[in-house]
């Protein structure tokens, strides 16, 4: 009983270190945030207005089309996955289209 004393502490430390080293909101391309107009927040409710579901990927980058940066999503809807893309200075709905079945 002594020994999972000793170790509890050591497991919740992990726990908590790991639980703060990861950022809640990450998303590929952060270093583009900066530029943007619109928050991540902001345009997951456009992307998830524009076609409901879960998100299962996002990212900001530099893209032909709009205003060359937008937030990218992959949205999950039964076995339908769309790749939503919201302009990021403007908000404007640039793409909606079927990704096909998702493979996760």
């Amino acid at each position: 009983m002594k020994m999972l004393k000793n170790l509890a502490w050591p497991l919740m430390l992990c726990a908590s270190v790991a639980m703060t080293a990861t950022p809640a909101f990450a998303f590929t391309g952060q270093q583009f945030a900066p530029e943007a107009k619109i928050t991540l927040d902001q345009a997951r409710a456009i992307a998830l207005k524009a076609f409901p579901g879960t998100i299962t990927d996002q990212e900001l980058e530099k893209e032909r089309g709009g205003s060359g940066l937008r937030y990218s999503f992959d949205i999950k809807s039964g076995s339908a996955t769309h790749e939503v893309g919201v302009d990021a200075r403007t908000g404007a709905l640039l793409e909606n289209s079927v990704e096909g079945p998702h493979s996760d």
